[in-house]
């Protein structure tokens, strides 16, 4: 063996134990923390952390968007709320059970996301914004007008019911661990849409979308693809929500709700995967814990969010990806 041969192979033998390494540590991490997640109900308030599921799902599908396609809405308020105010509906007043009112909920997001994107993908930067907020503000005064939302006082007293016509939902630990699954379930499609071919060329777009373009990829098509995708994963969160809370109102589709869960992903971190979900838990955990409090819950995280801005640009997770123990764990971050 030659030199040169002898030293490429010492070369990358470290390499390859250092990421098999990484890959353990990974593991370890998300096996901890789905054993934190089973463990949880019985230390915290099995409501509180399904709130917090649900939020920090909505926060990954608007993730899926703007971290990966590099797409920012402002409207996404309209398939987390349209998809709750479809669920409680189809539930209370037609009496389905709560799986095929979770489909319907992620049905009516998808078809809401199909035409929202069809009109907003036909512009860039703050245009598609401004398109996306407009076009959801139209739905929120639809939301306010149209009989079966009930206006102001929302759809109250939805039932849980069972699922599959077995779990009794309105049990808290039966309805917290459906939960649970639905999130893990919509995580791993998301891990899966980002790491698949689709997902590169979605990441080649928000990279060089003039070079995708050149290389004959029909950009508008991948778009719309994502805008769809991560809409429909907006309404299953929005259609758990219904369903722990039992009730839908106009909240739910408010441009605030649009605003909270672009907060979330910047103060996680956007373009990781687990950044979005430390990003909900601290907006969860500040509303719950100071909303019995005289000082108000926005002005407190306007300065967290200040804070991050400033000392975290990259967002909390991104900023550890970037660090040296980040690196050396093997995560890595687009800067």
């Amino acid at each position: 063996m030659s030199k040169a041969t002898h030293s490429s192979t010492a070369g990358t033998l470290p390499q390859a134990e250092v990421s098999a390494t990484a890959g353990t540590i990974k593991t370890v991490l998300i096996l901890a923390g789905l054993a934190v997640l089973i463990a949880a109900p019985m230390f915290v308030y099995p409501i509180f952390l399904m709130k917090l599921l649900c939020f920090a799902l909505f926060a990954c599908a608007f993730n899926l968007l703007i971290g990966y396609t590099g797409l920012l809405s402002f409207g996404h308020a309209a398939f987390f709320g349209g998809a709750a105010y479809f669920t409680a509906y189809s539930v209370k007043e037609w009496g389905v059970t709560p799986e095929i009112g979770l489909v319907i909920g992620m049905a009516g997001a998808a078809l809401l996301g199909l035409v929202i994107g069809f009109f907003a993908i036909r512009r860039q930067g703050i245009y598609f914004a401004m398109i996306t907020l407009a076009l959801s503000q139209m739905f929120y005064f639809f939301c306010l007008q149209a009989p079966f939302t009930h206006g102001e006082d929302g759809l109250q007293g939805v039932p849980r019911g069972h699922l599959f016509g077995l779990l009794d939902l309105n049990a808290p630990l039966n309805i917290y661990y459906t939960v649970l699954a639905a999130f893990v379930i919509a995580l791993l499609v998301i891990w899966r849409f980002v790491n698949s071919p689709f997902g590169m060329i979605l990441k080649s777009i928000r990279e060089n979308e003039q070079r995708a373009i050149s290389l004959g990829y029909s950009v508008q098509r991948y778009k719309l693809g994502a805008f769809v995708m991560s809409a429909t994963l907006a309404g299953l969160a929005g259609g758990l929500k219904a369903l722990v809370f039992q009730f839908a109102t106009l909240t739910d589709v408010t441009w605030q709700m649009s605003g909270e869960v672009i907060l979330m992903t910047l103060l996680g971190g956007i373009g990781t995967m687990i950044g979005p979900i430390f990003g909900a838990g601290l907006v969860v955990t500040l509303q719950n814990y100071l909303a019995t409090s005289d000082f108000p819950v926005t002005i407190i995280t306007g300065l967290v969010f200040m804070a991050c801005v400033l000392v975290f640009r990259r967002g909390l997770i991104g900023e550890f990806y970037a660090s040296r123990l980040g690196r050396k764990l093997g995560f890595q971050h687009r800067s």
